[in-house]
């Protein structure tokens, strides 16, 4: 059961503020000024997080985080706070070792590598002693463990961009074999440091400009399942969410907010990045399965939706392969966020969460049709729709699929 949520992305570090901005069409994207940039450089644009005030959060001092200067942490503790506040939970000595922790990060904290080298060649001053800390991508769900208490069963769940998915399906795992009554899931990623988003670029994976169209506007770069998308953008993010069991969330009275009715896992043993549509299918169809209902209940789909070619075309063919003719309206939040690499599936559920709370379907922006790609994806802007099951699709590098049927508390 999905009892808490909280997320940042280049909407906001507000939740509320990131649902109506995305109910509203509005693009997080933006020129990228994480680092500077010259005319050479592959990259202008990116989806970047806005700062906040720590202020009103002690565990955020400056004496607390001096050791802490990768950007994951304070945006994961912060997230992780904020979503176990929402839920109600209050860890205490004897949930403490039925607590779960499977928060996670598919890149982890490269930027604080990355600048001890910087110093290392410019300075000749050896790397500090908190470098390595930094880079251990399952310190994010230590930090957060230290931070809450919990000690029950803690894994980082790395599968690239289904990263933040994964966590959650891990954590649903952990809870439905009585390992954990509470799990502290989702992810968070800011990679935005210029070697990895130059890689993306010689990937030919990150959005570039068409050379004969002219530079495009930040805010339409991101054009998921559409005719001229070009690649995704590169972006930053956080999301955590809080899962209970059942029968805790009753026994304590803790307000539910959606289920996990069903979950699947599959590796598609065929290539580093381009996406296998056999496995992809069967990751959603088990999903589907898994939940114990038909294709035919699914109200809306929450896509994976990078914006690349072949992705975005893999995904409508397994989606076309499990709904045949009848695909349900589909969403795909970054045309909005862009991508946050792991902790995109983790926001993008929580936007799942609370579309079918309030019974609507965000828009995907940017869209031209695809003669290539049927779907229907709210184009017009947000819709009223009722939506008792969602599917939520995350794919990540080196085949590793993740999918999750999410059903509303009135079903």
């Amino acid at each position: 059961m999905i009892v808490g949520t909280d997320a940042v992305s280049p909407l906001g570090t507000d939740l509320a503020v990131q649902w109506n901005r995305l109910c509203a069409g509005e693009s997080g994207i933006g020129p990228l000024t994480r680092f500077a940039v010259d005319d050479a450089f592959p990259v202008k644009i990116a989806g970047q997080v806005p700062k906040f005030d720590p202020t009103p959060f002690p565990f955020l001092s400056p004496r607390k985080m001096a050791l802490w200067p990768s950007a994951i942490f304070p945006h994961a503790l912060l997230v992780a706070h904020r979503a176990l506040c929402a839920s109600g939970i209050e860890i205490d000595p004897v949930l403490a070792a039925k607590t779960a922790v499977t928060f996670s990060s598919a890149v982890g904290g490269q930027d604080a590598v990355l600048d001890a080298d910087r110093r290392m060649i410019s300075d000749k001053k050896l790397p500090p002693p908190y470098a390595n800390p930094n880079s251990c991508i399952n310190m994010v769900g230590g930090k957060i463990s230290m931070l809450t208490g919990a000690t029950g069963p803690i894994l980082s769940t790395i599968t690239a961009c289904a990263t933040g998915l994964t966590s959650v399906i891990v954590g649903a795992m952990l809870i439905a074999d009585g390992s954990a009554d509470v799990a502290i899931c989702g992810a968070a990623d800011f990679c935005l440091v210029a070697p990895i988003v130059a890689g993306f670029a010689t990937m030919n994976g990150a959005f570039q400009d068409n050379p004969g169209a002219g530079p495009a506007s930040p805010a339409e770069a991101s054009r998921p399942f559409s005719s001229h998308r070009r690649g995704f953008v590169v972006s930053e993010g956080a999301g955590a969410v809080i899962l209970a069991a059942k029968e805790f969330a009753d026994a304590h009275g803790i307000a539910v907010r959606a289920a996990i009715a069903g979950w699947a896992m599959t590796s598609d043993a065929h290539h580093y990045v381009a996406p296998h549509l056999p496995t992809v299918a069967r990751c959603i169809a088990e999903s589907i399965a898994h939940a114990g209902i038909s294709p035919q209940e699914i109200a809306s789909v929450n896509a994976h939706a990078a914006s690349t070619k072949v992705g975005d075309q893999v995904e409508f063919e397994a989606l076309q392969a499990v709904f045949g003719s009848r695909i349900p309206p589909v969403t795909a939040n970054k045309s909005m966020i862009g991508h946050a690499m792991g902790s995109s599936s983790a926001i993008e559920t929580i936007f799942a969460v609370e579309a079918m709370g309030r019974g609507v379907l965000p828009p995907t922006i940017n869209y031209r049709p695809d003669p290539q790609i049927d779907v229907d994806c709210a184009a017009e802007g947000t819709r009223a729709l009722d939506q008792p099951f969602v599917l939520k699709n995350a794919f990540g590098f080196g085949g590793a699929n993740a999918c999750v049927v999410l059903r509303g508390m009135d079903r």
